[in-house]
């Protein structure tokens, strides 16, 4: 493995989230995004090589929102 490309992390609410995630990494959300085909919003942060990707599910439909029911907030996957 030669780097890691991003690091996703499912949440309940993006509005709450992104500004921890702000105050954590010390870095701005520099997009945001409607991914539809899978039923999620995604923010991301980038730190040094690496970003990070906060995943939240659109509807109780969403594998992040059913992902979150089961397991609880927190990592989702390593890209």
């Amino acid at each position: 493995m030669k780097k890691v490309e991003h690091i996703g992390i499912a949440v309940r609410d993006l509005t709450v989230a992104i500004p921890l995630f702000e105050q954590l990494l010390d870095t701005h959300c520099y997009k945001t995004e409607d991914v539809d085909s899978e039923k999620v919003t995604t923010a991301f942060f980038q730190k040094g090589e690496t970003k990070i990707e906060l995943l939240q599910g659109q509807n109780s439909d969403s594998v992040i929102t059913r992902f979150i029911e089961k397991k609880g907030e927190g990592m989702h996957h390593i890209a």
